[in-house]
């Protein structure tokens, strides 16, 4: 595509993540069914894990917007294949803290918005420094999010077991990313169910010298 189409085409994803229309994988929102469910919350356990929801939307926001600017600028064809496909993976994150956020009647952050911006520019520029640099910073970033989530799930109620699920099943994949990255394994998408999401090895070695 020329500069023009992908301006355009980033302007559109960025439209669609930010008005929740962007569309992921189509796999099941974890916590359904569920037999327990934000009703027996009290208002301060239900207060509080909106904000925590509220917080894991606004870092799926930026997380899109991190693999897509790394991937605009990627010139290794594998590794930015890798980038948007995580990119896309995840957006069942983002589909699946809006909903949890509307279960709840919460809303999203109105500064979204700009952290969408700061976050595509951020990882345009990590992006730009090579290959080697912008795994690192995948790397690095995805072990942040685990520990954000061990965070939240220290704090919610632990009669919330909707929040509870969707953080445990983002944790989940999460930790597989960066593997995932250096091809070493793949979302084995035939064994995955609403409950547990299964990775299988596809190579047995990778030349981690070609990126470090």
């Amino acid at each position: 595509m020329s500069i023009v189409d992908n301006i355009v085409n980033e302007f559109d994803i960025a439209l669609k993540t930010l008005s929740n229309k962007k569309y992921g994988t189509d796999r099941p929102y974890p916590p359904e069914p569920a037999e327990k469910n934000s009703e027996e919350l009290t208002q301060q356990e239900k207060k509080l894990s909106i904000q925590m929801m509220r917080v894991n939307l606004a870092g799926e926001v930026a997380a899109q917007a991190l693999y897509r600017g790394q991937a605009l600028v990627c010139k290794d064809p594998e590794i930015k294949k890798h980038l948007i496909e995580a990119g896309e993976e995840e957006t069942d994150h983002l589909v699946w803290c809006k909903k949890r956020l509307d279960e709840l009647d919460g809303k999203g952050s109105i500064l979204n918005p700009i952290w969408y911006a700061g976050s595509f520019a951020i990882g345009a520029v990590f992006g730009n420094f090579g290959e080697k640099v912008s795994l690192g910073f995948v790397e690095e970033t995805e072990k942040q999010v685990v520990a954000h989530i061990d965070k939240h799930l220290d704090k919610i109620s632990p009669k919330d077991e909707h929040d509870r699920i969707v953080f445990a099943h983002q944790k989940n994949i999460f930790g597989q990313t960066v593997y995932k990255f250096y091809g070493i394994f793949t979302a084995d998408h035939v064994k995955t169910d609403s409950v547990r999401h299964y990775f299988k090895r596809i190579n047995t070695t990778i030349d981690l010298t070609k990126y470090f």
